[in-house]
């Protein structure tokens, strides 16, 4: 078990760190991007994981010179991800941090993800009654990288940012934990990187 210690707090990152919903995301992005003319990286589009699903659209007008509308494309990329109806598994690593750790310390999810996604997910599994802060995109002004979402849980749970760890699984989230003041431990392929 990671010696987690030396914190106050455990933020958790959700998709690809505590729920392992990346490759159901990323065929409803292969689906949209097909749909709206953008051409489809896999690599890149996981690259983008964390960032809310309107920002990732902005991104994907300027890398290709497209105007697509921002909410348009992001409420096709919504509904095609419910159409599939996959209902993701938590990642055992990170719930055994999860686990271990609750009991005793104050855990919070950050995530790119919207507030009807996060809270339905956590639910059909069982956390959302077991976390002291849920901060989604819906809830901010500014997304990954900025680190509005890991300053909002760190503040709703009533711990300083520098008393918090965060599990991520991306860059992006890990510059968004970086810029927040928090150390940062990276999930890979739903392993903990130590």
């Amino acid at each position: 078990m990671v010696d987690l210690s030396a914190y106050q707090g455990i933020v958790f990152d959700m998709d690809g760190t505590l729920v392992d919903s990346m490759p159901a995301h990323m065929e409803a992005w292969r689906v949209t991007c097909e749909h709206y003319g953008y051409p489809f990286d896999l690599d890149y589009m996981n690259s983008l994981g964390g960032v809310p699903t309107r920002q990732t659209v902005v991104v994907l007008n300027e890398k290709f010179g497209m105007a697509n509308d921002p909410s348009e494309v992001a409420k096709f990329k919504r509904e095609s991800w419910e159409a599939m109806n996959l209902e993701p598994v938590v990642i055992a690593s990170t719930m055994a941090v999860f686990d271990h750790y609750r009991p005793h310390m104050a855990i919070g999810i950050g995530t790119g993800a919207e507030r009807t996604h996060a809270e339905h997910l956590l639910t059909a599994h069982g956390l959302l009654e077991r976390i002291d802060s849920l901060v989604t995109a819906t809830d901010v002004t500014h997304g990954k990288p900025h680190p509005e979402t890991f300053l909002t849980v760190a503040r709703q749970m009533g711990i300083e940012p520098s008393k918090c760890v965060v599990f991520e699984d991306t860059e992006i989230g890990r510059q968004a934990a970086q810029d927040a003041g928090m150390d940062c431990i990276m999930v890979n392929d739903g392993e903990i990187q130590v």
